[in-house]
């Protein structure tokens, strides 16, 4: 059933709030790649069958267009692959539904901000098309009302977008949108069982030594809109963070958005500190839900959840991807506090190379930064500059491991991510899916630099005044999200102290 599933699973098993669902096993995947025409003369039948049960469940319709039953399409290999396969969200909204959304909503900004998405992303992921001509469409309108973030456009910006979005849909695919809910779901599942052959997901397997043939689960869910209003919104959180191990919640939040908003890549900013402020109770509930899945799964977590209307629900949680250095302070510190025995302990570090772990630090305050963005790491990396994953790879056969630039980091750059000695972007945050490969691969990572301007034909960037070409030195700070000209000298710290615990376990093991 996947990893994805089993997860949700065991959650809902605990009582936590996981939206209803049911799943199409990795069995599917399997028969899609072996017969896909065969295969896909069944799916609707059984598709049909199971949706019976989920309309009983939540008491809503699949296609209804009085109380229909949206749903989301997710993938799930046997083995975590953050971002490296598909997701669909909104599947069944269509110009009948979307009546039928607003009628039991009351929310015309709901439904036309997830009817633009599922337009936008029902191009991109089930035909190949481009995203960029939908970014240009929103860019325009931004530009137009004199407005900054999307979350700022009113319902009749977003029904004149969506009317936009229907029209590159069919300039784009050659085809209409499809109306009927059923063909979406179908088209949905199969570029979702696609999606486990991508370039990315390859590339992710070839990276981490997985098997060429592990194959994709699908989760079709029920769907809890974070783009509901004021206090609706979606975020990633960590139960400890990943950079350093230390014991505290680590997230990202944006207001009146969805999931793929935060783990995109594509917005830099985060609403993380306002949450507590408008929503307070929302802190106890995160604690509660980082303690309830350590004592579960006796590891760190990483987990994603929707606010809708105030209400909190669970969508995904996963080992914590972490640096090496967190790794060696989560498992001593969970030792020490009884969630995990010294040998299971043991097995968990047994991938790492204990002795090569340190943190770098700038030896000395070095002069003003070129820019300040959000720390996604830990260390220092220091390098010339690369604009594209063939730069960084001609810098990496030349023996100088580059750090890579780009405008957002998608997980389609593994590649160059796992070539360089690190990664700065432009937008993006800490949690999205890119600086969670960097950090997993122990790569410094700084995420929106609001500042960095980069013009690929020229091969440049710019900070403020300040220009650099691609070659040039550059350094990162991820311990503190600053950005510096040139190479700067380090320190390095080892941890001992938790070097010497690991060695008395195994000098003491479990009985």
């Amino acid at each position: 059933m996947g990893m994805k599933a089993f997860d949700l699973s065991r959650m809902a098993r605990l009582g936590l709030p996981v939206p209803p669902a049911f799943v199409l096993g990795t069995a599917h995947c399997r028969l899609s790649n072996q017969d896909p025409e065969r295969y896909g003369k069944n799916l609707a039948g059984l598709l049909e069958e199971q949706l019976i049960w989920l309309q009983s469940i939540t008491g809503f319709g699949f296609g209804d267009t009085r109380k229909p039953l949206l749903i989301s399409v997710r993938s799930g290999a046997s083995v975590s692959m953050p971002g490296m396969m598909d997701t669909l969200l909104n599947i069944g909204l269509c110009d009948a539904t979307a009546r039928g959304l607003l009628r039991i909503t009351g929310n015309p900004r709901l439904v036309w901000d997830s009817y633009r998405r599922l337009i936008q992303d029902f191009a991109e992921v089930v035909f190949s098309a481009s995203s960029q001509p939908f970014a240009a469409a929103l860019d325009a309108m931004l530009a137009r009302e004199w407005l900054d973030r999307t979350q700022e456009l009113d319902y009749l910006n977003l029904a004149e977008l969506t009317q936009t979005y229907l029209q590159l849909f069919g300039e784009l695919t050659g085809r209409p949108f499809p109306q009927n809910p059923l063909e979406q779901l179908e088209l949905a599942v199969k570029a979702v069982l696609a999606s486990c052959n991508s370039p990315r997901a390859i590339e992710y397997r070839r990276l981490y030594g997985l098997p060429d043939d592990l194959c994709t689960a699908v989760t079709i869910q029920q769907m809890v809109f974070g783009n509901a209003g004021g206090t609706s919104g979606a975020g990633v959180g960590f139960t400890r963070d990943p950079d350093t191990g230390e014991k505290k919640l680590y997230f990202d939040f944006l207001f009146n958005s969805q999931g793929e908003d935060v783990v995109s890549g594509r917005t830099a900013c985060s609403d993380a500190e306002r949450l507590f402020l408008a929503l307070p109770e929302t802190e106890q509930t995160l604690l509660a839900i980082c303690a309830a899945l350590e004592q579960e799964y006796g590891d760190a977590q990483e987990f994603e959840f929707t606010l809708q209307d105030g209400v909190l629900y669970l969508l995904q949680t996963r080992t914590a991807k972490r640096t090496p250095w967190a790794a060696l302070r989560i498992a001593v510190e969970q030792v020490r506090e009884g969630l995990v025995g010294k040998n299971d302990a043991l097995a968990r570090l047994s991938g790492l190379v204990l002795g090569d772990i340190q943190r770098q630090w700038l030896s000395l305050e070095e002069d003003q930064p070129l820019c300040q963005g959000q720390p996604a790491g830990i260390g220092v990396a220091a390098g010339p500059l690369a604009l594209d994953i063939e730069a960084a790879r001609r810098f990496s056969v030349e023996g100088r491991p580059a750090v890579l630039v780009r405008e957002e980091m998608a997980t389609a750059d593994i590649s160059g991510i796992a070539l360089s000695a690190g990664v700065l972007t432009a937008r993006g945050n800490r949690t999205s899916h890119a600086a969670v490969v960097a950090r997993q691969l122990g790569k410094a990572c700084v995420t929106g630099c609001s500042t960095l301007l980069i013009d690929p034909a020229r091969r440049v960037v710019t900070f403020g005044e300040r220009t650099l070409a691609e070659g040039e030195l550059i350094t990162l700070d991820s311990n503190t999200g600053r950005v510096f000209a040139g190479e700067a000298s380090v320190v390095v710290d080892y941890p001992t102290q938790w070097l010497a615990e690991v060695e008395k376990w195994r000098q003491s093991p479990d009985q």
